[in-house]
């Protein structure tokens, strides 16, 4: 399958297709839509950014318009997050205007009576997290007996979370006989064994390694002091004025006082974990995908609902708890066809975890100098560890000439968007990028700090 118009489904869905811009597919879509459309049991593995999420809404659709109507729930989504699951909504009901097919959003952390609502005026699908789903079944709130569909999204970051066991209560309330469509990052043995259990003869869809990076994002590494982290984070902010950086940390704490801390040097900057309520988890995100924010601090589950095309920049602040999520993270830039940058801050006595990440992900991280006035704060040493005649890395940190992300292109079946336009902060120099003599520690400015217009960071229809 070359594009979308191939497709022998619903004249509705090919129009909604094309009035979002969905033209070619990416690679998964175009090795999992052909069997999951024939009603083949679907096991695929991909990237994140990959399109994953049409890939598995397209097929459902065409399945609940062609097959025979029923009253009820008639499909089951389940992700990981809040975020993952409302942006899986947001894509599924593009896909299903004028289709006569309603869906309802089920996940905690939200007032559960506008979802119940929703079952109750005929939802057909259900997209949500398993503790909320599991929930109703047990209240006898949701009847699924006639599903037909289930889908599992990120099943393996389900089973990290501990959802195995309300996945298990779940499937064990809905027909054995259904299609059952399964997207993981990777398939390790835990998710193996909901493989063997829950599906039946699936076609298995492989697209490139999902434990290695991707080659549209360069990977660097600065080897500095805990002190100076924040240091360097300015500096690569300077570097690229007009960029958007998601930066991850490791606690939640370290989340909000990183955000704050870069309010108080003048940066629009918004954060997002689970100690958030629902509501500021979806204004964070909504500001960063409008461009009010330039900055999103994340903590890596938060992160699972983070898609958005045209994050010129991901920044490791603190290192990932395992390795695997190094690829989780990295995958948040160099989407939609754009190149990527992601810089990773290595603490000292970190020089054992970061060779392990290399291992895992079969790469080695960059090794990049050390700006002088970074060095300067108390604990850095000078450049970062390894030499670049050792480590085969530049010698500096610039970033090679047209290596800025460009976002939103057309392929891979994606909508078209351009690239946003923004400026740095209203409170630092517009010509040397540095903090004004009044910027750090002054009373955070009103309006838009970035001097524009809020900008739309093109975030993917495909991927929720």
């Amino acid at each position: 399958m070359n594009l979308f118009s191939e497709l022998s489904i619903n004249s509705v869905l090919q129009s909604n297709l094309a009035k979002h811009g969905f033209v070619h597919p990416t690679p998964v879509q175009s090795k999992a839509i052909p069997p999951a459309l024939a009603g083949r049991d679907v096991v695929a593995t991909a990237q994140t950014g990959t399109g994953k999420t049409l890939a598995f809404v397209l097929p459902l659709l065409e399945s609940l318009m062609s097959g025979r109507k029923r009253p009820g729930v008639q499909a089951i989504i389940l992700s990981p997050t809040r975020e993952l699951a409302i942006q899986i909504q947001e894509t599924f009901l593009k896909v299903a205007e004028g289709t006569g097919i309603r869906s309802a959003c089920v996940v905690g952390g939200m007032n559960e009576r506008p979802q119940l609502d929703a079952i109750k005026r005929g939802a057909q699908v259900l997209i949500g997290t398993p503790g909320r789903l599991e929930d109703f079944l047990q209240r006898k709130l949701v009847q699924p007996f006639f599903n037909r569909v289930l889908v599992l999204d990120e099943a393996d970051r389900m089973l990290d979370m501990g959802f195995l066991p309300s996945i298990q209560r779940i499937v064990a309330a809905i027909p054995a006989q259904r299609q059952t469509l399964f997207f993981s990052a990777t398939i390790e043995k835990s998710v193996a064994h909901l493989v063997d259990r829950y599906l039946n003869d699936p076609v298995r869809v492989a697209i490139g390694s999902t434990s290695e990076a991707s080659a549209q994002v360069e990977l660097h590494a600065y080897e500095i002091a805990k002190e100076a982290k924040f240091e360097m984070l300015v500096h690569l902010l300077e570097q690229d004025p007009a960029g958007t950086f998601l930066v991850f940390a490791r606690t939640k704490h370290g989340a909000d006082r990183l955000a704050r801390q870069l309010e108080r040097a003048g940066y629009d900057a918004a954060a997002i974990h689970g100690n958030r309520t629902q509501s500021q988890r979806n204004n964070a995100l909504k500001g960063f995908q409008s461009g009010e924010h330039r900055i999103l601090v994340a903590t890596d589950v938060a992160s699972r609902g983070i898609h958005v095309d045209s994050i010129s920049h991901v920044v490791n602040f603190d290192l990932p708890q395992a390795p695997e999520d190094f690829i989780h993270r990295v995958g948040r830039t160099g989407r939609a066809g754009s190149t990527g940058i992601a810089s990773t801050f290595v603490a000292h006595g970190e020089r054992g975890e970061v060779r392990r990440i290399e291992k895992e992900i079969n790469a080695r991280l960059e090794r990049q100098s050390i700006p002088a006035r970074v060095a300067a704060v108390r604990g850095t040493e000078g450049p970062a560890y390894g030499s670049g005649a050792e480590s085969g890395g530049r010698p500096t940190g610039s970033r090679p000439t047209g290596s800025r992300p460009t976002g939103g292109q057309p392929t891979g079946g994606q909508p078209t968007g351009g690239r946003p336009t923004g400026g740095a902060p209203a409170r630092r120099s517009r010509s040397t990028g540095a903090p004004s003599t009044a910027s750090r520690g002054s009373s955070r400015p009103s309006g838009n700090r970035g001097g524009s217009a809020p900008r739309s960071n093109g975030m993917a229809n495909h991927a929720a």
